[in-house]
This record gives C-alpha cells, structure tokens and sequence, in this order.
C-alpha cells in the first residue's frame, strides 16, 4: 500500500478502526484555528481497488507448490518459492532520455513524451513554428514544443505505431481489438456534448471558488461598491490589517514573533489552505471525478492543488501587488519584495508569472476548464487507472478547445499556449517546493502546515 494511501486514506480490514483523513475527509483543522476546512470528504460509494476483506482472501498457491517427498516418515515439505522474474528494462526515452515506461506509439518513450505526442495528434495541435532546432533534453522538454513535436516524428512516432515483438497471433489479434475498443471509447465527444461540459464545469467552478476572476477585477479596478481593500505596504501596515481590519483571525500554528518574514510565510500557508479546500470541493464537481479510483482521486489532488493555485492566481494580481483575504486587503509587491530572504523569493516568480499569463485576457469560464484539465493530468506518479484519467481530461481538454475557439475566436494559438502554461505552472510549482524546503532546513522558527507536509511529503 503506498505512502499515499495509507497517508489520506481509511480502510478497514478484518475489523480495524478507521484511521483519520487529513486531507479529503477534511476535518483535521476547525474554524477555531482559523483554517476553514471542510467535515465532509470524497462522495461515498467511488470504487476502491482494495474494497475485499482480507478475510475473504485466499492464498492460491501461485508462488509455493507443496511436493510430497520420497522419505520414510512422508512427510511434506514445501518448495522454495520460484525466482521472481526479471524487472523489464527499457531503453531511455528516444525524445528527452527520461526514464522509458515502455513503447508508445513505435519507440521507447517516457510517461510525459507519450502523453504529450497523444494530446497534440488527437487534438490536432498546431504549434508556433521554431527555427532554432532547439535540443530536447528532460530538463529543458517543456520549453519549445513545436521542436519536441518535430523530434517525435523524426523519430518515427505514429498514432497508428505498435510495437508487437514475438508476439503470438492470438495475442496480437487480441492486443488490436483492444486498442480499437479504447479509440472506439476516446473518440471526440459532439460539440453539444462539450458544450454541457464546459456548462457544468464553469458552474463547479463559480460555486466551489470565492474568489473569482471577475470579481477580483472589478475590486481591482475599482469597479465595485464595496469598500476598498485595505493597503498592507510596510509592517505597521501589516500588523494593523492583522488585528482585525483585514483578517479576523490570527494565523493558527504561527510562533510569538514579531519578525515579518517567518509571519508572512505562516499567512501565506493559511491562505493556500483554505484554496486546497476549496479546490477539493470544485475537483469533486467535475463530471467523473469521483467515478475514479480514490487513490486516484488523492493522488490528482496532491500533485495537482499547488499548480492550479498558481493558474488561478494571476486573477488576484496586478503589476503592484495582489489582493488578499477575500479582496478585502491589497499586499503591496514591493513590500513583499523587502522582506528578507528568502522569505522575499516566495512571492516574486508568481508575479512574473501572472504578467504573461494575464496576458492571455482569460475569462472564468476559460480558468474553469484549464484548473479542470490540471487536476486531471494522466501523467501523475501513481495513478492506478491512467487510462480512466486520460480519458477525462482528454474530454475536458476538447471542451476546452472548442470554448476557446467560440471565446477567443481571434487568438489561434490560444490553446496551445494554454498547454505550454501548464508544463511553465508545473515548472513553478517544482521550484516553490524546493524554496520551501530551504526554508524548513534554515529557519528554526518555521513549520509546515500538516496538510501541506503531506502535499509535499515524495513530491519532488
């Protein structure tokens, strides 16, 4: 049972208690600590891999075999349990020299190579041509992908590609009508289809997210009959916003200090805590989300919150600064950007981020599906049913497109440009954790938050 289960999860086996979730049941913080966290978990009833009572177990004798043996008292001795059989190897992949997960489409290619040819061939993906012949390497596989696609076909990659080996004609027979069932169950849904879609999805979205694009502007520009957001600019500013102006309550868990940059670390972890939340409830509103294993359900949401709170947040930001507590607090940039390190380094790329992706003028019906579409990447490390989970962001990728071309009819490369965001937000997101693990081993007076612990707990 890995780390992930038995970290979210509750099982029961042979009459065992239940232990806690801490993450989708929800219910480790209350209000009292100043962290709204929901009481209520994941729909019950989704399928779960591991539902059977060990009780109703029985060993099969697939691995020992019992031998009688020609002695004089008969007795019966077991056999040693046969060798397991050698791990398959493949070769590193063709495109980037990752690790290989097997072939895929005619050559050996790693999990993200493979879904990245799939999405661009099956959604018919034109990308913004390159002349540079850039070099695709692990690290770097993300930045262009029109010389990632390029190099994909160079090497022979094709949708129609199998790789059958000394495959028996039985088996190959049988290895075809499979794959034709599956193109048979992922073809393109009709566009009425994905209208209702992307109807339900922007409806889990304006329901589950407080604060969203629309009315972040509007507060933003002024545009509101609200009051103003109190401006937080340097640290008695900050202090004052904190004893009640802004926030109502104080961040649970932070130490008697008065030093600014451990104060906003803490505040800034109580915020995402609540989003985490939120993103939970909306993640549990997409069409078909809780149809899938819960492992997999856990496993979307702890690789997938963090890169969707860096989409989403660009709609709270401006040049100067972003808005805070539910609009009712504007934090200067460069305020943030005084603090001392590395406290001052959390903020900034998220900035530098949101200038280009405001840039792309979305709306929260575009947000909807394109946080959507990330929380169902088929790519994360492990998923039990990946297919299941391609096949619901591949829906939500075509809803995506076609609302696109209706919204933004007169940006062609909108939607391509959307996906080279989400491989820039997973790239954000690796180089968040990795500062905030640098504050953990050098500031003695910082802790994590237990539910962000666990997101980050075998991450990167």
């Amino acid at each position: 049972i890995s780390q992930l289960r038995m970290m979210y999860e509750s099982v029961d086996v042979v009459g065992l208690n239940p232990s806690p979730n801490p993450f989708l049941m929800m219910d480790y913080y209350n209000q009292s600590r100043g962290c709204l966290i929901p009481e209520k978990g994941l729909v019950p009833g989704a399928p779960h891999p591991y539902s059977t009572s060990i009780r109703n177990q029985h060993w099969n004798g697939s691995n020992h075999s019992i031998e009688t043996q020609s002695t004089s008292s008969e007795e019966i001795v077991p056999s040693p349990p046969s060798p397991p059989p050698p791990p398959r190897v493949y070769k590193p992949c063709f495109v980037c020299q990752d690790k290989s997960s097997g072939y895929h489409y005619g050559v050996s290619a790693c999990e993200g190579c493979k879904g990245f040819f799939r999405r661009t061939v099956r959604m018919k993906l034109e990308y913004e041509r390159c002349e540079r012949s850039c070099k695709i390497q692990k690290k770097n596989r993300n930045k262009c992908q029109y010389c990632r696609f390029q190099k994909c076909l160079s090497l022979g990659m094709s949708h129609d590609a199998i790789r059958y080996g000394r495959m028996p004609e039985a088996e190959r027979k049988k290895l075809v009508a499979g794959l034709l069932a599956e193109e048979l169950n992922l073809s393109k849904p009709g566009g009425s289809d994905l209208k209702t879609l992307a109807k339900q999805v922007n409806t889990a979205y304006q329901k589950n997210l407080s604060m969203t694009k629309k009315r972040a502007r509007s507060i933003l520009m002024g545009k509101t009959s609200s009051t103003s957001p109190f401006v937080i600019y340097d640290v008695d500013t900050l202090w004052k916003a904190e004893s009640g102006l802004v926030w109502s309550q104080l961040v649970p868990g932070a130490p008697l200090t008065k030093e600014i940059g451990v104060h906003v670390f803490y505040r800034c972890q109580c915020t995402t805590v609540e989003t985490v939340r939120e993103l939970t409830e909306f993640a549990k509103s997409i069409p078909g989300f809780v149809d899938l294993f819960l492992n997999d359900q856990v496993t979307l949401l702890k690789y997938g919150v963090h890169e969707a709170i860096f989409a989403m947040l660009p709609s709270l930001m401006n040049k100067d600064g972003l808005l805070v507590a539910n609009g009712k607090g504007f934090v200067t940039r460069e305020f943030l950007r005084s603090l001392r390190k590395p406290f001052s380094e959390i903020m900034e790329p998220k900035f530098e981020f949101a200038v280009k992706f405001n840039a792309l003028e979305l709306d929260d019906s575009d947000l909807a599906l394109f946080v959507a579409a990330i929380i169902l990447c088929g790519d994360r490390p492990g998923l039990m049913n990946v297919k299941q989970v391609e096949q619901s962001q591949d829906n939500i990728l075509q809803a995506l497109d076609l609302h696109l071309q209706a919204n933004h009819s007169d940006s062609v490369y909108l939607f391509p440009k959307l996906l080279q965001k989400m491989a820039d937000l997973r790239q954000l997101v690796t180089e968040n954790a990795q500062l905030v693990q640098k504050i953990k081993k050098t500031e003695s007076e910082t802790s994590l938050h237990p539910l962000l612990q666990e997101i980050y707990k075998d991450m990167y």
